[in-house]
């Protein structure tokens, strides 16, 4: 489960790159490390790592269902807001705003005057599906994997728990309490013989 995450999240977090969608960059980032994290803790059997995996998930779903809520416009969010995704670092916007399948990029000259100067001022038209619905369809992916991840952690942390739990101690317990190694001597007991000289007279 955890390679079929690190690689959806890896593939997000190009496109991310290419948008300069910098609050996205820096939750897939922290999600690749705490799944790597995730990841040892399971194969070296350390539940506190698996534990914070699990947390780490109900966040990330917290994440994903704000993305999708700000790109369908939920409440007063709204997807032209460059505040909230990029830091207002930027202008820039999601990569699939005109990357998008059957997307059609036209400049538009000359820009208006709000526009910066480094910027080019542009409109989309002919996409088969609009990029919100992508970065909608993305986020959906990521909470499906998140869940099935969280299911799968938390029976890891049950079973780790229970091996610990009847592991056999050193000759194991029982009602009576621990008794340790009794000591055995290791000598061997050889018969001894005896000259005894026989008296002629």
């Amino acid at each position: 489960m955890s390679s079929s995450e690190n690689v959806c999240v890896l593939e997000r977090q190009i496109f991310d790159f290419l948008g300069y969608q910098w609050a996205p960059i820096l939750a897939n980032f922290v999600h690749i490390i705490i799944v790597i994290l995730g990841l040892f803790g399971t194969i070296q059997y350390r539940p506190r790592y698996i534990t914070g995996y699990a947390v780490w998930l109900v966040l990330w779903v917290t994440w994903n269902v704000f993305v999708i809520c700000f790109y369908l416009e939920a409440g007063d969010l709204s997807k032209e807001t460059d505040l909230i995704l990029t830091f207002n670092i930027s202008m820039h916007r999601s990569w699939w705003m005109e990357n998008g399948p059957g997307c059609m990029v036209t400049s538009v000259t000359p820009a208006p005057d709000w526009a910066p100067e480094d910027h080019r001022y542009i409109t989309v038209s002919g996409c088969f599906l609009e990029y919100q619905y992508i970065e909608v369809a993305h986020s959906s992916l990521q909470i499906v994997l998140a869940l099935a991840g969280f299911i799968y952690a938390c029976y890891v942390v049950r079973c780790i728990t229970e091996e610990e739990d009847s592991f056999d101690f050193i000759g194991g317990f029982d009602s009576y309490g621990y008794q340790g190694p009794q000591k055995t001597s290791h000598l061997q007991l050889q018969p001894m013989y005896m000259q005894i000289p026989l008296d002629n007279n």
